[in-house]
């Protein structure tokens, strides 16, 4: 509806334009179609009027009035069906009130489009690659982990759904300081010694999870990912320093295999796994840093090459190669990114924590540097702020398995995939975040996510209890029923309702999934309004099948919005 009344508004324009009412050159202003805050204006309001005054052409010398221009555009307007009736408000707003037979319609739709509703071809032939979660292999993921791991993965549902073709990548930070680090951790579990032994090492991981990769790797134990099979070796020469290499592969192998199954259960899949490993032995570091010397944006000072990033905007220039010929962690992260871009992705969305924030600016410097065709701006970060785990009032800080921190299998185990999902996406990922266990777990009303499932059952059961009743429905004679729009609980309802396209479309520009969660919250709640008001299952046929659509349109709408977040939508609770 949104669609159809700016391309009768811009008509409209064309209109005054060829007149010689408006400026020839203009240019259409970037009006909005909106929701006015009260019924009584209107179904839907523009601020076109006002922001045409300034391109309006004087007659008599008289100065241009927004309302004799919002005047002048609604007599322009070409006939439509859809709209009952159009009025003039305020300062110059006009306001639409839709037929009731547009209503009617539009909730066709939704039913002959059923899963398809709500999505658009907005982003078709473009392809976006979204990367999150992107833990080091060295542990249990944490609930950080799973903020970040349901706001890509719902980033990644309403792109798609806004018609991109997306490409989900997990990229793994196999190599360095810390990779090595949970190698001599499990050679020392594997030798006997435990974090609180002489000898232990300084930087080594203390969480339980390293006795389970040791006595893996002692047993011989063989784990396979992504196609490859590393095996464990019980030869006790092995865990010799001289040997660490084998132990560093079989450890990352077998903690890339436990996050697989802890983001499985979770419900959340890549369709790329990118090792930062890679980046050095296919030479992809030394070529990118190659070519950024190449197109002058480096220098040499103290025995260390450096990237002119205040050429791109940065407080300071950076180190790229140390002294001792090591590269800083920017650097494999400039040539990433580049591997994205050459590999099509037109959109490239990162999900980070918010501690990654200093390093995003010389990311992009570095990428501004290559002169490759990069855009200013690109990649788009998304960066989420820490959770909070709270239990009977008190902060939970530890896992018995990790040690140090409490796991997204913890949370997932314990409240169940659909609510952990909702409660680490409901909030914009910029906010601080309280996940209340006991909260999480209740079956009660007040529990949103409980309230959205709850309300989508009920709709299900409408139809159980109708077969149960020997009553029948017939959703076409539904649809030909007029709505009965001045009934403010049913008109509320199929404004709610319609929506629902509205909401994905912003959800995928903005890349903020969480507008689904408070959309779907809010939908549950009108329709419980309406459920509270009206009978269902009459005797009066007419009655039943027109009231049953709004149902069974409701029940299509939450049902397409829990899939974009991943969460199921049970039939009955």
């Amino acid at each position: 509806m949104k669609a159809t009344l700016r391309a009768l508004v811009a008509q409209a324009i064309d209109a005054l334009r060829a007149r010689g009412t408006l400026r020839a050159d203009l240019t259409a202003p970037d009006f909005v179609i909106e929701r006015p805050k009260t019924r009584a204006q209107g179904d839907f309001s523009t601020n076109a009027a006002m922001l045409l005054v300034r391109h309006a052409v004087a007659a008599d010398g008289a100065k241009p009035n927004p309302r004799a221009i919002a005047q002048q555009l609604v007599d322009a307007l070409p006939a439509n069906d859809a709209i009952a009736k159009v009025e003039i408000a305020g300062p110059g707003f006009i306001n639409f009130h839709v037929a009731e037979s547009a209503w009617r319609a539009q909730l066709v739709q939704v039913l002959a489009q059923g899963e398809a509703f709500g999505r658009n071809d907005g982003g078709r032939g473009h392809v976006a690659g979204v990367e999150y979660v992107s833990a080091n292999p060295t542990g249990p993921l944490h609930v950080g982990h799973g903020r970040a791991a349901v706001i890509g993965d719902c980033i990644g549902r309403v792109l798609a759904a806004n018609g991109w073709d997306v490409k989900r990548e997990f990229y793994y930070n196999d190599a360095g300081a810390q990779i090595n680090n949970l190698a001599i951790s499990v050679q020392a579990r594997a030798q006997g010694r435990g974090p609180d032994d002489a000898g232990w090492p300084e930087d080594g991981y203390r969480g339980d999870y390293i006795a389970d990769v040791a006595q893996a790797y002692l047993r011989g134990d063989s784990v396979e990912v992504d196609g490859h099979v590393v095996t464990g070796a019980k030869d006790p020469a092995d865990l010799d320093a001289g040997n660490l290499d084998h132990i560093r592969a079989f450890a990352v192998a077998y903690l890339r295999r436990e996050q697989n199954a802890d983001l499985a259960a979770y419900g959340v899949g890549f369709d790329v796994y990118f090792l930062e490993s890679s980046l050095y032995t296919d030479g992809k570091v030394e070529e990118t840093v190659r070519e950024l010397i190449a197109h002058g944006h480096t220098y040499e000072e103290g025995g260390a090459l450096w990237l002119r990033t205040t050429d791109f905007g940065d407080d300071k220039d950076r180190v790229m190669r140390k002294s001792d010929g090591t590269y800083t962690y920017f650097v494999p992260d400039v040539a990433y990114h580049l591997s994205k871009w050459q590999r099509g992705y037109e959109r490239a969305i990162t999900e980070l924590g918010a501690d990654h924030h200093g390093s995003l600016a010389r990311v992009r410097a570095g990428l501004q540097a290559l002169d490759c065709g990069i855009p200013q701006g690109w990649p788009e970060y998304v960066l989420h702020q820490m959770v909070t785990v709270m239990r009977g009032g008190e902060e939970v800080k530890l896992s018995k398995r990790a040690g140090s921190y409490v796991t997204l299998r913890d949370l997932v185990d314990e409240v169940g995939k659909d609510a952990t999902r909702w409660f680490l996406i409901a909030r914009k990922p910029d906010s601080q975040l309280t996940f209340d266990i006991d909260f999480a777990r209740s079956q009660s009303l007040d529990n949103p996510v409980y309230y959205v499932q709850v309300s989508h059952a009920r709709m299900c059961g409408l139809l159980r209890q109708l077969k149960e009743r020997g009553l029948s429905f017939d959703a076409d004679a539904g649809l030909a029923q007029p709505l009965d729009v001045s009934d403010d609980a049913a008109h509320e309802l199929v404004t709610t309702l319609l929506r629902y396209p509205d909401v994905v479309e912003s959800a995928g520009r903005d890349l903020e999934p969480h507008q689904i969660a408070a959309y779907l919250l809010e939908l549950a709640q009108v329709f419980q309004s309406y459920y509270n008001d009206h009978q269902f299952l009459v005797d009066d046929a007419a009655t039943r099948n027109a009231r049953l659509v709004l149902a069974m349109a409701s029940r299509q709408v939450l049902a397409n919005g829990l899939s974009l977040l991943g969460i199921h939508a049970p039939e009955a609770m």
